[in-house]
């Protein structure tokens, strides 16, 4: 009886120091309730003192959490169906709300993250989602902090991991970007063709101005041509022009 007595004292004793002493981390925070009521801040970190019974504790990991968010169908603006998941990370910086404002902040955030991430790209072309990640992680990420305030919780990243697209609709891309290379490569020969001619016009202006020009660029030419010594070529002269020539 008496060894009975003694391992049920020491088990009483023990339910009392834990019970009334809680050690909490660096990175954990407490909420403590009295008799049902809240604090206004949380305790911790270190040695927190309670009072069996009429006090309860829930600890709160401040540290920041990683969270994937699965993937989701989403059709783009353009009506482009796709699948794309993305990362988030957050933190909880005021334990208190995040335990009496949301029962669970953790499935509460998980689940605005998805809707979020729908609803912010359904507003965007595919080519916007392949080329400004960076614009729409932000965009989803100002949301989701702003929503979760409340609950006291701060999101400072979103990251889009991947945007998939099915293959047919990948073929199709495909076609596309090349009729868009062929397209661009049409314009930029139209636009030298239009310089080249723009410089012609402006030269046989100045040409057909000035007789000496036209002649030097004669002769030019010329020259050209008889630098070529495969072929023998005739060039017609008038009698005007022998007779210009003789008279010089």
């Amino acid at each position: 009886m008496s060894i009975g007595f003694i391992i049920a004292t020491l088990g009483v004793g023990g339910f009392l120091l834990t019970s009334i002493f809680k050690i909490l981390r660096e990175y954990e925070r407490g909420v403590i309730f009295t008799l049902g009521r809240v604090g206004r801040k949380a305790a911790g970190p270190g040695l927190v003192l309670m009072i069996p019974i009429i006090q309860q504790i829930r600890k709160i990991d401040m540290r920041t959490l990683v969270h994937d968010v699965p993937t989701q169908d989403v059709i783009s603006r353009d009506n482009v169906s796709v699948k794309v998941n993305a990362v988030i990370y957050y933190r909880v910086v005021d334990a208190v709300r995040s335990v009496v404002q949301v029962e669970n902040y953790m499935a509460a955030t998980s689940q605005l993250a998805q809707t979020t991430l729908r609803s912010v790209l359904g507003k965007h072309d595919l080519d916007e989602m392949l080329q400004e990640r960076d614009k729409l992680n932000a965009d989803i990420q100002t949301i989701l902090d702003q929503q979760t305030e409340a609950w006291g919780i701060k999101v400072s990243n979103v990251e889009i991991k991947h945007v998939d697209v099915d293959a047919s609709m990948i073929r199709a891309i495909a076609k596309q970007a090349e009729a868009e290379r062929e397209r661009r490569a049409k314009v930029i020969l139209a636009e030298g063709e239009q310089q080249a001619a723009t410089k012609l016009s402006e030269a046989a202006t100045i040409l057909a101005t000035e007789p000496g020009a036209m002649k030097l660029r004669y002769l030019s030419a010329l020259q050209e041509i008889a630098n070529d010594r495969t072929n023998t070529i005739i060039f017609p002269f008038g009698e005007a022009d022998i007779q210009k020539f003789l008279n010089r």
